[in-house]
């Protein structure tokens, strides 16, 4: 129920637009025939377990649902054993090109195996892709081809408000400069690579920036909480242990796929003090907590996130006892969404195993994120500058204008 947004009656607007210079252009090329998008088919191959959101599975992946095997690697990585096996070669985005035949969805998917990737960044790789492989011979014709791969990555999984964001993120950044207009073909071809490039490596680089730019808030003595697997929280808390600052954290369990493991398994390697909270101990160990950092699957026009499931009951916590709640997240996390409440948004879906059966007739609640309001949040730490979460709608404007 976002449709109250100043920004999505904006989003109508340029909508009409597209449609309209889309249909001027049909009239005036009869020869312009861009390629169809992929069928539903098509992308329910690539996303096989449709009972589970494409969101999770991967999270599964990257973040590594705990299993026996996986518990005993931690155990070794902890007792001062080296493990390699996540070590993925980074591929260089000039030598990538893609292949005639190969979907835009097959190149994201080349992308977002690498765990280091984040699934929006490896959206934006492939996008700018497409605009290197392409066949176009006119902008309109280009453009609809984007747009037609954007709606594709869209619709590959609903539920990932990340990747939604970066696609319109992307579209917005690429083709939002007049000289477009007045330039040759080959030309403007040339600007919107040189603008997809940028904004990839700008994507790319957002975590470095964001670790730096909350060292300050970090003081030697505290104790932070965290919650989940954030990649941005990881690498902040890395920075600062680098720095030689003395801090220790707390690491909630995050059931039920256990990612606050890995995470304190991370803080173990870094020699930082680490101590492993089950989900509902939370509150009895608030008062030992100087600060809770969380990351974000989305920021929403409100300035609140969406994050994963328990967030909005540590800022519950956290707010009653006065506890600052900083949020590390991506500018491509800004999303144009304006949730009301917890279901007002569509659920990503995960498996649950209790580990003991349970009764067909009892109903399990399986979404993988909730809400947070801005009034439980006190700073969001993003590569675009340490904002309060009532400037986030400001952003916003500019960022999708």
């Amino acid at each position: 129920m976002w449709y109250r947004s100043p920004s999505f009656i904006l989003d109508n607007q340029e909508q009409e637009k597209f449609l309209l210079r889309q249909q001027l252009d049909q009239q005036n090329d009869d020869v312009l025939n861009p390629p169809p998008p992929p069928s539903m088919s098509e992308i329910s191959i690539q996303n096989p377990n449709p009972n589970i959101s494409a969101y999770y599975q991967t999270r599964a992946a990257h973040h590594a649902v705990v299993t026996s095997d996986w518990l005993a690697q931690a155990q070794a990585a902890v007792s001062g054993g080296v493990t390699g096996e996540d070590t993925v070669e980074k591929v260089e985005e000039d030598d990538r090109v893609v292949e005639k035949g190969e979907s835009v969805i097959e190149e994201f998917n080349s992308w977002r195996k690498q765990p280091d990737l984040a699934e929006a960044v490896a959206a934006i790789r492939a996008l700018a892709s497409v605009i290197r492989s392409s066949k176009a011979t006119t902008m309109m014709e280009l453009e609809i081809e984007l747009k037609k791969a954007s709606d594709s990555l869209k619709s590959w999984d609903a539920t990932s408000i990340s990747l939604t964001a970066a696609c319109d993120l992307f579209m917005r950044y690429v083709t939002r400069t007049s000289a477009l207009e007045y330039e040759d073909f080959n030309s403007a071809r040339s600007r919107l690579m040189e603008r997809a490039e940028k904004f990839g490596e700008i994507s790319y680089k957002a975590r470095r920036i964001i670790s730096m730019l909350s060292q300050d808030f970090i003081f030697d003595g505290c104790t932070i909480l965290v919650h989940g697997f954030s990649r941005v929280v990881l690498e902040v808390l890395k920075t600062a242990a680098q720095n030689k600052k003395s801090f220790r954290v707390f690491c909630t369990e995050g059931r039920p796929d256990r990612t606050g493991l890995r995470f304190s398994n991370e803080m173990a390697k870094l020699d930082v003090p680490v101590k492993l909270l089950i989900d509902s101990a939370v509150a009895y160990s608030m008062d030992e907590v100087d600060m809770v950092f969380v990351g974000a699957d989305g920021v929403v026009e409100s300035g609140g996130i969406i994050n994963m499931m328990g967030t909005y009951q540590i800022a519950l916590v956290a707010h009653s006892l006065n506890k600052p709640v900083y949020v590390a997240a991506e500018s491509y996390k800004f999303a144009r969404l304006y949730p009301l409440d917890q279901k007002d948004m569509a659920p990503a879906l995960r498996p649950i195993d209790f580990g003991v059966p349970v009764p067909s007739k009892v109903e399990i609640e399986k979404s993988a994120r909730d809400y947070t309001p801005p009034q439980y949040l006190t700073l969001l730490f993003t590569d675009l500058g340490v904002l309060t979460p009532s400037v986030v709608s400001d952003e916003l404007i500019q960022l999708y204008l």
